[in-house]
């Protein structure tokens, strides 16, 4: 079964208005949905993308605001007519409970979704043990056992790990789909996702003038 590669971070508004229809495509093509959450912040900075709080305010209205407004009607997915109140809150621990799940499979699947849903439906704070601890019970898994595993130093490792991959990866934002190599970014690609399953596209011949040199 081939994988698809998932890097998002937990609190992102486009992973959670894509994360049920790219579910719903690896069900339905027969693809693994491989988990890797990261630390967005640093791996945008890393990139050479502006921080948050350095973008226009035009910018910041019209694409954190009026796009997810659109692409929460379009795919049917509820979500709060604001930034969430907690949204610049540490979302570690969230991340490490995913990742305690696994990679792959029903179970962290459900968790992802439900850690973004619960941010951008619910204004949840992704940084409050208590509201995730009721998150997890309320999936069914042993809360004291996931938060045990979630703080290991293991986890720890592979967090930072994924971030890595997702640089080596050329990831600029969440979410981003690598399927063989090909990268998608945003959940507004997912329709040129499911084309690729379904037909590769032409090999690139595209090349640029490297950066800051012309």
């Amino acid at each position: 079964m081939t994988d698809l590669t998932y890097y998002y971070s937990a609190h992102s508004a486009f992973a959670y208005l894509g994360s049920a229809r790219v579910m719903q495509i690896c069900a339905d093509q027969g693809l693994t949905l491989v988990h890797r959450p990261i630390p967005l912040s640093p791996v945008v900075e890393a990139q050479g993308s502006l921080p948050f709080g350095q973008r226009t305010q035009a910018h910041v209205d019209y694409f954190f605001g009026r796009e997810i407004e659109r692409w929460a009607e379009l795919r049917g997915v509820p979500v709060v007519s604001f930034r969430p109140t907690h949204h610049d809150a540490d979302y570690t621990l969230a991340s490490h409970l995913i990742l305690a799940l696994g990679d792959r499979g029903a179970a962290v699947d459900a968790l992802a979704h439900a850690v973004l849903e619960a941010h951008w439906r619910n204004d949840a704070d992704l940084s409050d043990a208590a509201t995730l601890r009721a998150l997890v019970a309320g999936l069914g898994h042993n809360a004291d056992a996931l938060f045990a595993t979630a703080g290991t130093p293991e986890i720890a490792a592979q967090y930072a790990a994924n971030a890595q991959a997702a640089l080596a990866a050329h990831v600029f934002g969440s979410p981003t789909y690598v399927l063989e190599g090909e990268v998608f970014y945003g959940q507004d690609r997912l329709a040129l996702l499911e084309r690729a399953i379904a037909q590769p596209f032409t090999p690139t011949r595209w090349a640029n003038p490297a950066v800051g040199t012309t």
